[in-house]
């Protein structure tokens, strides 16, 4: 099952959009064509198939215009669906639907895209243990809806930013002079329920890091060969997280050497959008 976002957290989201897009005369088209008592009902559609994601950003982007829009979801969130599969129904004033249309299109087929190339990679790994995972690469201001987006899709959330984790960086081990050193003050600032996760990009590092006890070990850009040695020396002490230019190609291969984690920052960087349209049907 797949909880839903609470509503607090999109609607400021739905809202500054909204404003982006009305700017300072609101929607002048539809005040000048639409009849301000004109009723519509419309249905948001996939085009092309995927996984849904999102859909309560089109009923808070009515609501913010017109709260007496109804909005019929036809579908559920993490639901994969054929093109031209009818999203949900909209029906209510025709002037709130036109101007809210673009945000809601906007937002759900950003969301719907990222949900389906997570399943794509998802399918990818099946068979295996490896669990698909997202990164910080989020478009500004979105996280919370993209990596909403990854749940949807089937993978897994990374850390939802700087506070809720320890992830040592290959800077962080600069500033420091040692990965060992990283760790030990990692270990000693973190509270009791906070992981520490280190970044190695060579087996010597891993070495260095297993002799410290972090929570997680990211391989960076690792080849598969040293992937599988990284396994072997790990032996399960340890949460094993495969990172760098994972792509389609080359994740089922990632997943096979025993890695426990693989982190994909295309899933937020580059999903393509999901091509959703809103259609008018007859009342």
């Amino acid at each position: 099952m797949i909880h839903p976002l609470p509503d607090l957290l999109i609607q400021p989201i739905v809202r500054a959009a909204l404003a982006e897009d009305l700017g300072r005369a609101g929607d002048i088209t539809a005040q000048a064509c639409v009849p301000a008592d004109a009723k519509l009902t419309a249905d948001f559609s996939a085009r092309r198939g995927g996984v849904v994601a999102g859909l309560s950003c089109i009923r808070l982007a009515l609501a913010e215009l017109d709260p007496s829009v109804t909005v019929e979801p036809l579908t559920a969130d993490g639901q994969a669906v054929p093109a031209s599969t009818t999203l949900a129904r909209v029906s209510g004033n025709a002037r709130a639907i036109l101007t809210a249309e673009r945000t809601a299109l906007n937002l759900v087929g950003r969301l719907c895209g990222i949900a389906t190339l997570t399943q794509d990679f998802v399918d990818a790994v099946a068979g295996t243990s490896a669990k698909i995972t997202d990164t910080r690469k989020t478009t500004p201001g979105l996280r919370a809806l993209e990596k909403y987006a990854v749940r949807c899709g089937g993978g897994v959330n990374h850390r939802f930013g700087l506070d809720d984790a320890i992830l040592i960086k290959d800077n962080h081990v600069a500033a420091c002079g040692s990965v060992g050193e990283a760790i030990r003050r990692a270990k000693a600032f973190a509270g009791h329920l906070v992981k520490v996760e280190v970044e190695v990009d060579s087996l010597v590092q891993l070495q260095e890091a297993l002799a410290h006890d972090p929570d997680v070990i990211m391989l960076d850009n690792f080849t598969l060969q040293d992937m599988r040695e990284a396994v072997k020396l790990a032996d399960r002490r340890v949460t094993l997280e495969a990172s760098g230019g994972v792509t389609l190609d080359t994740v089922r291969a990632i997943a096979e050497t025993g890695v426990d984690v693989i982190s994909v920052g295309a899933l937020t960087h580059s999903a393509k959008v999901l091509d959703i349209g809103l259609d008018a049907v007859g009342n």
